[in-house]
């Protein structure tokens, strides 16, 4: 089981972090790289071709990585738009790709979403991920449930 996390570029890792963060926690093998749609796509096609489970592609600016590595694998891509001067255009660039060309897309700078996504995923085929996922949303539920006992003593 392997999932690759590709940036467009070395300053989306702040947002690569967090995905790569989120896998370790679920115990989920990755690589992490750096192709460019537009700078090297030749490497996008060699990362494309690699023997991964899924991908998360993340990319600002046009984010057109998602969808040039969606256009070149049969695997499943998650899309994360990195924030900046063109927030709409990242979004719009992975969200509103052509028919026959899918790609899930998470919020901005959602890297943590895209592992999750990425975790479920790969939980239909794997039960020891499936139910560290369930650990973790029962983890969110007691978060909630603490942050509500504290508001009402407000």
């Amino acid at each position: 089981m392997l999932v690759i996390v590709v940036m467009g570029s070395k300053s989306d890792l702040k947002v690569a972090k967090k995905a790569v963060d989120q896998l370790k926690r679920f115990d989920i093998p990755y690589e992490l790289a750096v192709a460019s749609a537009h700078r090297s796509p030749g490497l996008v096609e060699q990362i494309a071709e690699k023997e991964a489970d899924l991908f998360i592609a993340i990319a600002g600016m046009s984010a057109a990585l998602p969808g040039v590595l969606a256009s070149k694998t049969l695997k499943p891509v998650i899309g994360v738009p990195v924030s900046g001067k063109v927030n709409l255009d990242a979004i719009l660039s992975i969200v509103q790709l052509p028919r026959g060309t899918p790609v899930a897309a998470v919020g901005l700078d959602q890297g943590e979403n895209a592992a999750l996504l990425a975790a479920q995923i790969l939980a239909t085929k794997d039960k020891k991920i499936e139910e560290k996922l369930r650990q973790y949303k029962e983890e969110l539920k007691k978060e909630v449930t603490e942050s509500n006992r504290e508001v009402k003593n407000v």
